[in-house]
């Protein structure tokens, strides 16, 4: 027994900084991405906010396509190889992206991230296999801590690593994600057991496939349902912050990596900390209520902010957020058997991207529209007060779906 607990310490510390490492390298392009997109295009930066939004397009889309066999391929060969070429290929993303000369580089780039963007999801499987159902929540926490941990540290290097070109974040990346991936060949265990393991096909490893599996599951559908609006209403921060706040209140690289960081340390708090306290106290159910309404609180205030150090406010609030997805992901992991954790996670990638897929366009095209002399009155902050609606809306679509099921925890 106490070697069982050595052993599940140790894998969920070598998966905790394999996502960190990953976040990171994510964060730290973030501050530099529309600086590069001016420097390419030549473009003011509401019409730069265009293309970031396209080439959120391209990643989701492969994605979307993607990690449902991801997912699935984890189920039959296990979690530690689909991670690790996951790693290596994100590794390839940034370098193609910081030597990119034109638009259609950085659009190659972003397209074979999204063949193998399955770190996170398959993160989350590990979790699943390491632990029984009534601890998962909690665990899946740590996943998002680690993210969070990432964007302490990821945004405000790459704004200062911004200050000298919108290119050296995208190299540095790339090395910090090379070195994730020996780091991953060298320590990260196998956590799934060979007798859990089941038969890839093909007809599962889909989007639709995978949706039609989980339809045995009512909770998970409905689920599915609240998880697909809320992560319409999350993609706009990425989308849009830099965007926004350089065209609203004049920040800067360095300015925009502060407040990033600021979001990863309170993220750090509520998953890392907070939701191990949370969960277990007042279960997923109202954990999940009560990340939705401070969410929707949040993304109102980013919205009407009228200075830019009133940010900071709502970062703190909007913190709360933190606690959705670990509850939801706690929700639906319960019902689904050990064989198709993978899936499920698969699944849920599936669902993020296609979120992906029209949120940024959406969110971004929004932003440009209110933020040019074209608009009827200069808003720039429709996008999140659109995000907020949407989280409105997902708590709602909790509420009706656990109702219908008669959940019990």
């Amino acid at each position: 027994m106490a070697r069982r607990q050595v052993s599940v310490r140790w894998a969920v510390g070598f998966i905790f900084v394999t996502v960190l490492l990953n976040s990171i390298g994510f964060g730290i392009i973030l501050p530099v991405l529309p600086e590069l997109i001016v420097d390419i295009t030549g473009d003011p930066v509401h019409e730069a906010a265009r293309y970031g939004g396209w080439l959120a397009f391209a990643y989701a889309s492969m994605q979307f396509i993607f990690s449902p066999m991801a997912g699935n391929l984890s189920d039959r060969f296990g979690r530690r190889p689909v991670l690790l070429v996951s790693l290596f290929v994100f590794g390839i993303d940034y370098l193609i992206m910081g030597l990119a000369p034109t638009l259609a580089w950085l659009f190659v780039g972003r397209l074979i991230a999204g063949t193998s963007g399955a770190t996170y999801g398959i993160a989350n499987a590990c979790i699943a296999d390491l632990f029984p159902p009534d601890k998962r929540a909690q665990n899946f926490g740590l996943i998002g801590a680690a993210f969070g941990a990432g964007f302490i540290l990821g945004p405000v290097i790459g704004g200062f690593l911004g200050e000298f070109g919108p290119r050296t974040p995208f190299f540095v990346t790339a090395g910090i994600a090379f070195v994730n991936a020996l780091f991953g060949l060298l320590v990260i265990p196998e956590t799934l057991k060979e007798e859990d393991r089941r038969p890839f096909r093909f007809a599962r490893a889909n989007p639709l496939g995978a949706f039609r599996q989980m339809g045995r599951f009512p909770v998970v559908t409905g689920i599915l349902g609240a998880y697909f609006l809320y992560m319409m209403a999350h993609d706009s921060l990425p989308a849009v912050w830099a965007f926004y706040t350089m065209d609203r209140y004049g920040w800067g690289p360095r300015d925009v990596g502060f407040s990033l960081g600021v979001v990863g340390v309170c993220m750090l708090v509520v998953q890392g900390f907070l939701i191990r306290k949370i969960i277990p106290l007042w279960g997923s159910r109202r954990t999940a209520y009560v990340g939705l309404m401070l969410a929707t609180v949040a993304f109102f205030g980013y919205a009407l902010s009228p200075v830019g150090w009133t940010m900071y406010i709502w970062i703190v609030i909007g913190a709360g957020s933190g606690l959705i997805i670990p509850a939801m992901n706690g929700i639906m992991s319960r019902q689904v058997p050990a064989n198709a954790q993978g899936a499920l996670q698969g699944l849920l990638g599936s669902v993020a991207s296609s979120t992906f897929i029209f949120s940024p366009v959406m969110m971004t095209q929004l932003f440009a529209y209110f933020s040019s002399p074209a608009a009827p009155v200069y808003f720039p902050g429709a996008a999140f007060a659109l995000a907020g609606l949407l989280t409105a809306g997902s708590a709602l679509t909790v509420s009706v779906a656990l109702r219908r099921a008669s959940y019990t925890e």
